[in-house]
């Protein structure tokens, strides 16, 4: 059985807009919306309009981590779908995924090909045709390096291994989600869905993205790309999922380079004029430095767990470099471990 589940706050708008087809394209699956404490009738627009649909409500919002945790206890299905609320599904978009998890027992996770909304014919930020990564700790993806989105003219239809499947539609076997210890619920959100996949890669399972599964994904429905907190999160949590997963002979190298590119980046922010961001990048390095004790027993886990220290779907060199020095503007001209 799958289970597909939105988590949604004060998305009603977007419940409006694509649960109908999520239902309509999703026939054999139970359709699950978790409320993260909504105040904007979400609620009652369910209960009204989709009776059939199961409920989950929380009292507050337990960000994108731990509500999702908190959802999952209430499922026993085999399969978990983590879908995004603002996320157009089309015919058989379920059956792509679900028919190759079942023909691939050591595939943990995956995604469908992600299109944006807005502009059908290019990949869609947060995610594209799958997640990769740098050793940095940079992600990025086939078919959006940093800012630049490609055109999806059918370069990337195979199935493909990669480093990271993006929260925006995501599938995962519940016992792997399970017993790789689910989302890390300290992160509340941003990049929690790549420091679930790195677990899951370096204890052996491979996640994959399904491009004949096409979904549409509008993006920042919560957090705009402008957002100061989506600045401090990002910046936070990407300092947490390396201190919890890198291997110990990369981990002073890696963070002694990262303290020099994350100054470059607050004053790249400071110059264009966002003086907010700038200074929640320093506030991110700062908290980042109370936490880490709070994570010391994550990262000796991890690494006793740990089977590969160098998975597919990782990148050798700083993705930064390549991409402003080098030229390298579309994932096909990078040479990432497969």
């Amino acid at each position: 059985m799958v289970s597909v589940v939105i988590l949604n706050y004060n998305g009603k708008n977007y419940l409006e807009q694509f649960l109908p087809d999520v239902v309509r394209y999703s026939p054999d699956a139970e359709i699950v919306v978790a409320d993260n404490g909504s105040t904007d009738g979400s609620v009652d627009f369910l209960k009204t309009n989709f009776p059939n649909v199961k409920l989950i409500c929380f009292a507050k919002n337990y960000g994108f981590a731990e509500g999702y945790n908190l959802a999952l206890k209430n499922l026993s299905s085999e399969y978990f779908v983590l879908l995004n609320s603002d996320v157009q599904v089309t015919e058989n978009w379920l059956k792509f995924l679900t028919d190759f998890m079942k023909n691939n027992p050591n595939v943990a996770a995956c995604q469908p090909k992600i299109r944006s909304y807005y502009n059908s014919e290019k990949f869609e930020y947060a995610g594209a045709c799958g997640g990769f990564i740098d050793e940095y700790g940079y992600p990025f993806c086939r078919g959006r390096i940093l800012g630049t989105l490609e055109t999806d003219n059918a370069q990337y239809e195979d199935v493909a291994e990669i480093f990271w499947a993006t929260g925006a539609c995501l599938m995962v076997r519940s016992e792997d989600f399970w017993q790789a210890g689910g989302l890390d619920g300290r992160f509340f959100a941003h990049q929690e869905e790549i420091d679930l996949c790195w677990r899951l890669k370096a204890r052996g399972k491979s996640i994959v993205c399904v491009p004949q599964s096409v979904v549409f994904h509008v993006g920042g429905g919560t957090l705009n790309a402008e957002s100061p907190m989506k600045t401090y999160l990002n910046f936070r949590n990407n300092l947490l999922l390396l201190y919890k997963n890198i291997p110990q002979n990369q981990l002073k190298k890696v963070f002694f380079i990262r303290f020099f590119l994350d100054i470059f980046a607050a004053l790249n922010l400071f110059l264009q004029g966002k003086k907010e961001n700038a200074k929640q990048v320093f506030k991110a390095r700062s908290d980042f430095k109370k936490m880490r004790k709070e994570f010391y027993s994550d990262r000796q886990k991890n690494l006793s767990l740990t089977q590969n220290q160098h998975p597919i779907g990782m990148l050798k060199g700083l993705i930064l470099w390549k991409y402003y020095f080098g030229g390298i503007k579309t994932f096909d001209k990078l040479k990432v471990k497969n």
